[in-house]
């Protein structure tokens, strides 16, 4: 007997019955996008390797130690998409999306890092990503923070998440701030763990980004960024979190969040949470002004942020409304050839006159008792049962599969107009 084929660990399906929950929350972030006048962009999956090792940073854990990359056959090197900013820069200066224009853009889709998998980090995961560009803060910035916060409310979520900010000024405040940063560690070398020691000489202020509880009293007494921010960074900083106040968002500012891609600068900010274990981010963002420069365009300001769906379901409690929207109304049970030539008919007839009809007919044949098991099972409020004795009468038997109520008769003219009213 042939060994049968497993999923790939860390990329998991979503059956049908956890569906639900990830239609909920996509069409809640769709409608919102749209309520914010937000546009949809989709990028495909696999994108020249070289596009993420200019964007994010050859000296970064995502292209050193996850990055799916693959030759093709054409011996060009491809790469399954790590994260989704650098495709939508890419896609956008490709098709002229920038020159000239501002552009409010969203997408959604699959990501893929080769991570040892664990609860809410999975080498197949999905996000939500926005992205703006042509608009310099703080004003977007803040309408980027609130309407994640929007979406917080709309998925009932508020109380279990917190937002932490920060920024990390210019690139010439930060080149100033590194070599402060350098000195810092340099004076604590023995300190430093095999990681950090690397990115001492690379990229120092990911030593702050540290996840090894032996770094984090030496990152805690670390010079902070914060405090060395040039005048204009400064300014935009004051600005948002004045909005924020005024709009009686929360926050916290942590000078240690860096964010772990390179090309971010000035505003960072996450939402973070202790219902999810170690993985506590559930949505991260930022400014990046430099990275359309940075691919070959012109000077950009813009700012995004990306969210995991997987760590949001895990937050989420799917409401009453919307388990019932997605339970069928009627199971048709259809016994002998005549019948379940005739139900066919009359189905296609019903979903004709109520588009919004939730109907399954069976197939397959099989006894009254084995119809009724799958008719139970399909979660449908009821049952139409449809027979030789039915047939000759022009009328179905009603059978009510949540409710306690008789069984009834309705002639097949009426049930139209029976379906209405319940449905």
């Amino acid at each position: 007997m042939a060994k049968s084929i497993q999923a790939i660990r860390g990329m998991n399906d979503i059956l049908p019955e956890q569906t639900p929950a990830w239609q909920y929350v996509e069409n809640t972030f769709r409608q919102l996008m749209q309520s914010y006048g937000y546009q949809e962009i989709r990028m495909p999956i696999v994108e020249s390797t070289g596009l993420f090792k200019r964007s994010i940073g050859e000296v970064t854990d995502i292209v050193e130690k996850e990055m799916y990359t693959f030759e093709d056959r054409n011996g060009d090197s491809l790469t399954l998409r790590p994260e989704g900013t650098a495709c939508c820069v890419r896609a956008s200066m490709q098709h002229g999306l920038l020159h000239n224009q501002t552009q409010r853009l969203w997408y959604t889709g699959p990501m893929f890092r080769h991570e040892r998998p664990q609860k809410g980090r999975y080498r197949q995961f999905h996000q939500f990503g926005v992205e703006t560009f042509g608009l310099p803060g703080p004003d977007i910035d803040a309408e980027l923070i609130l309407m994640s916060n929007r979406l917080w409310g709309l998925l009932g979520m508020s109380d279990d998440v917190t937002l932490e900010l920060n920024s990390l000024g210019s690139s010439e405040a930060r080149q100033n701030y590194r070599e402060v940063l350098v000195e810092y560690f340099q004076a604590h070398a023995s300190s430093l763990d095999e990681d950090s020691q690397r990115r001492l000489k690379s990229n120092p202020l990911r030593i702050l980004d540290s996840k090894n509880p032996e770094m984090q009293k030496l990152n805690e007494n670390a010079p902070k960024l914060i405090d060395h921010l040039d005048d204009e960074s400064k300014q935009e900083f004051e600005a948002l979190c004045h909005v924020l106040e005024a709009a009686g968002v929360n926050y916290k500012i942590n000078p240690r969040l860096v964010r772990g891609l390179d090309y971010y600068s000035k505003t960072v900010f996450e939402w973070v949470t202790d219902k999810l274990g170690a993985q506590g981010t559930v949505c991260a963002g930022g400014r990046f002004d430099g990275l359309v420069e940075q691919l070959g365009g012109k000077a950009t300001p813009a700012i995004g942020f990306a969210l995991g769906l997987e760590r949001l379901i895990e937050l989420i409690e799917l409401p009453d409304d919307v388990q019932r929207e997605n339970n069928l109304d009627a199971y048709f049970v259809l016994m002998g050839d005549k019948a379940s030539a005739k139900g066919m008919v009359l189905a296609e007839k019903w979903r004709n006159e109520m588009p919004n009809l939730k109907l399954q007919v069976n197939c397959g044949g099989g006894s009254m008792k084995s119809q009724m098991k799958k008719a139970d099972k399909s979660g449908a409020d009821f049952a139409f049962i449809l027979g030789d004795d039915e047939l000759e009468k022009n009328v179905v038997t009603l059978k009510y599969l949540r409710e306690k109520k008789e069984q009834q008769t309705i002639e097949l003219i009426n049930i139209a107009k029976f379906l209405q009213q319940k449905i």
